[in-house]
């Protein structure tokens, strides 16, 4: 966006980070415009990339994965060229929600959804452990996750 967010646009942004299927209609009664304005408004948003996508947050519980736990993993000292592939390995695997690439004490920090404590161990074990880059893992179990969303102003 080649200017600031205005008062309008912040608005815009908390209601669409708060729901993102809401109508245009609606959120132009929100903010006080006519709807080809606002999705004028919109548009442009995206377009300057402050709005990055559109997406269906999933419950993990509901599709059968009831154990969430954030991995904190160390990558072997003599394996740094590896971090680029370990870091595409980890995305595809089905359970990792997030990945983390950190500066600090650890290497990356995994989000991980698992259908109980047995499936959670095996995964560690199969996924990180076994790995050649690896040198080390942390689990941490969630035992609640909110998303509170990035604040506008």
């Amino acid at each position: 966006m080649r200017r600031d967010p205005d008062a309008i646009d912040r608005r815009l942004l908390e209601l669409l980070r708060d729901d993102a299927r809401m109508p245009n209609a609606r959120l132009a009664a929100e903010v006080g415009l006519a709807p080809s304005s606002c999705l004028a408004r919109v548009r442009a948003l995206v377009d300057a990339g402050v709005i990055a996508g559109f997406h269906a947050q999933l419950d993990p519980r509901a599709l059968g994965l009831g154990l969430e736990a954030l991995i904190s993993v160390n990558i072997r000292s003599g394996a740094r060229q590896t971090i680029a592939a370990f870091a595409e390995e980890v995305r595809a695997l089905p359970e990792v929600t997030q990945v983390y690439f950190l500066g600090g004490a650890e290497d990356f920090i995994l989000d991980v959804a698992t259908r109980d404590s047995d499936h959670l161990r095996e995964f560690v074990v199969e996924n990180l452990s076994s790995h050649p880059s690896v040198a080390s893992t942390r689990t941490s179990v969630v035992f609640e996750h909110t998303t509170p969303g990035l604040r506008i102003g």
